[in-house]
């Protein structure tokens, strides 16, 4: 692994998701077989169960274990303490739970997901392609 957690989007929206450096999470192969499995066009369907097929080969995702079941419970709580609905985002915060356990950074698209609790995660997004960055900078 390369000190980074692969979120579900990042699996997703990379060209190559076989190239991608880092470790994944048991729950982002179960949102990804989600996917595959509810695609209502055939087409669709079989494009998604390549891209699983893909990462299952690419990958030896970390399991959701005693210790991402602590850190999620840890990060439930405070997403509830906080106002908000935990189990809206059951996935997410197991995700950033097997992050937290393994001691590295979530690498993700979608950092508003887990804005409730990016005090307690470790948040990163991927950098931009030098040819898309703002004008300027």
């Amino acid at each position: 692994m390369s000190g980074l957690l692969l979120d579900t989007s990042i699996l997703v929206g990379a060209d190559n998701p076989g190239s991608l450096r880092g470790g994944i999470s048991a729950a982002s192969l179960a949102e990804l077989y989600f996917g595959a499995l509810v695609a209502d066009d055939p087409g669709e369907r079989a494009n998604r169960t390549r891209r699983l097929g893909v990462i299952e080969s690419a990958f030896d995702p970390f399991p959701l274990d005693e210790a991402v079941a602590r850190e999620w419970g840890r990060l439930a709580a405070a997403v509830a303490e906080r106002g908000g609905q935990p189990r809206r985002r059951t996935m997410d915060l197991v995700i950033a739970a097997t992050a937290n356990a393994q001691g590295v950074p979530l690498l993700t698209l979608d950092t508003a997901d887990l804005a409730i609790v990016a005090d307690l995660v470790s948040l990163q997004t991927p950098d931009p392609p030098e040819d898309q960055s703002p004008a300027g900078s």
